[in-house]
């Protein structure tokens, strides 16, 4: 893969799609922040990537303004009040639904984040930073290969005839009720979506499922999750996100004396590890009430490296220690970093759409445990487990030093620990660390990673030929091309104040845009 990092000496935009890169650079040069570029690139991926995200899932960011730790924002939602985790058992559900079962679908926290972030950090109003997603849904966009590849999961669902014209890259598709949406949500604010023509078409949807109490606000500003590794300190999102599992994989991997060369079996046999010790417990670990801090301090994660052995894999008696995502990031000229992934969770989500609209449901909800009395029990009003794993890099002195993140459901953590362990011990630039060939512990719906103690480790066919050896130390290995590795976007910001940025090229139309 082409390693190309872009440089600009005062702002930059990564984004999945080079239409929201160009509308988010644009938000900056109008006098925006951070994260009016931020909402700005989120609003267009909202109308050109559907099969990624949209006003129908969920949202978490990070943003950086001064010296010392981020803030967290949480805009996942919650379920209905009219959950009824008796009901799935009856009818023989041992896990939640994936698709076509709006039982999965929380109520959409996208919407409400956006206001949180704009009313906390933005400068620009909510009609400038939308116009040129409004612009896109009303006259058209290009569809990108990866949308035209999606489509034949969602092709007989109510509500999503506006996305059939997408027959090939590059046909145009236009989205009057997302459009319809946005100029209501620039001019009336949260109220216009949950109270208006969306929210009454997701009680319609929901039969049942939701109540028009269940429309409140549910984003918040939490306390971030952080963790010193390989001399920096890296930030992320507390429960009910995972990404933890990010920091204890780095801080597992920090102390196992990883080999300087990335091509080696060693190299990925140990992040391997780190990545399997830190997550294998997860679906007990991983709920909204979770102190994911105590698995942080370093006694936990010491015991959780004395697992790991160099010259075999760990098996499951040894473990005794207690794609549908975008990921976009932004730092403007005055130094505020804005980390920010958006979800419709696998895919199209639930594969359901709010008909009058179009706009797509996520199915969040595909992280509730249906074990009764289970932390993370699918119940009225809980926030389900969450892949989205946003990540912020700061340096000793508290100034920042990176924004990265990816989509991947439960190989996000995986891949950012591949891309920080590059970026902070190897010193790769952002190009070199984001096209560099991945890993990833297989799943089958790509939500289930650990639910499986034997799952095989998947290469990229690029993977060095050396990554082979790790069959030699036990792991099961195949090579699979099929783009679940993860769309990542890097913004680092050197010493002297440049901006370097890096999109990731799997996404094949992803940009880093700066000026």
């Amino acid at each position: 893969m082409l390693r190309v990092t872009v440089y600009a000496p005062a702002a930059m935009v990564c984004a999945a799609d080079q239409l929201a890169a160009q509308a988010g650079v644009s938000a900056l040069r109008a006098g925006g922040s951070a994260a009016d570029a931020a909402l700005a690139a989120n609003a267009v991926l909202s109308v050109t990537s559907p099969h990624l995200c949209g006003m129908g899932g969920d949202l978490f960011a990070l943003v950086h303004q001064r010296a010392g730790a981020p803030v967290a924002l949480n805009a996942s939602g919650r379920a209905g009040s009219g959950a009824d985790p008796a009901r799935l058992r009856a009818e023989g559900h041992a896990v939640m639904p994936l698709h076509g079962d709006v039982r999965a679908v929380t109520v959409p926290g996208c919407v409400d984040g956006w206001a949180e972030l704009h009313a906390r950090f933005g400068r620009l109003p909510l009609p400038v930073l939308f116009a040129d997603a409004i612009r896109y849904a009303e006259e058209g966009f290009p569809a990108s290969p990866l949308l035209v590849a999606a489509l034949p999961r969602v092709a007989g669902a109510e509500g999503a005839a506006d996305l059939l014209s997408a027959t090939h890259p590059g046909a145009r598709v236009r989205r009057p009720g997302v459009a319809r949406t946005l100029r209501a949500i620039a001019e009336g604010g949260r109220e216009a979506f949950y109270g208006g023509e969306f929210g009454r078409g997701l009680l319609r949807v929901g039969g049942g499922e939701f109540a028009e109490a269940d429309l409140k606000p549910v984003a918040g500003w939490v306390e971030p999750l952080g963790r010193r590794v390989f001399g920096h300190d890296v930030w992320t999102i507390p429960a009910n996100s995972q990404g933890y599992l990010t920091l204890l994989g780095l801080a597992v991997a920090e102390g196992l004396g990883l080999p300087r060369d990335a091509s080696a079996a060693d190299w990925a046999h140990l992040l391997v590890e780190s990545a399997r010790v830190a997550g294998h417990d997860r679906p007990d670990a991983l709920h909204e009430d979770a102190d994911l801090a105590a698995l942080l301090t370093d006694a936990a994660v010491a015991a959780r490296r004395d697992l790991v052995r160099r010259d075999r894999r760990a098996e499951l008696a040894d473990l005794t220690t207690p794609g549908g995502t975008t990921y976009l990031c932004a730092v403007d000229g005055e130094g505020t970093g804005v980390s920010l992934i958006q979800s419709n969770a696998s895919g199209f989500g639930s594969g359901l759409f709010e008909p009058s609209t179009g706009i797509g449901l996520h199915n969040r909800g595909l992280g509730f445990n249906l074990v009764e009395g289970h932390p993370a029990e699918y119940r009225p009003g809980r926030r389900p487990p969450h892949t989205l794993a946003p990540a912020l890099v700061t340096r000793p002195d508290g100034s920042l030093r990176a924004v990265l993140g990816t989509q991947g459901g439960d190989a996000q953590p995986q891949a950012l620990l591949q891309i920080l362990a590059r970026l902070l011990y190897l010193g790769e630039t952002p190009g070199a660390a984001m096209a560099a060939p991945r890993w990833r512990i297989a799943s089958g719906t790509g939500f289930d990673t650990w639910a499986d103690a034997g799952a095989p480790v998947e290469l990229e066919a690029a993977a060095p030929g050396a990554w082979d050896g790790l069959a030699a130390r036990g792991h099961t290995v195949r090579r699979v091309d099929d783009g679940r590795y993860g769309h990542a976007n890097l913004i680092e910001i050197g010493e002297d104040g440049t901006r370097g940025g890096a999109a990731d090229p799997r996404a094949l139309i992803g940009a880093a845009s700066g000026y």
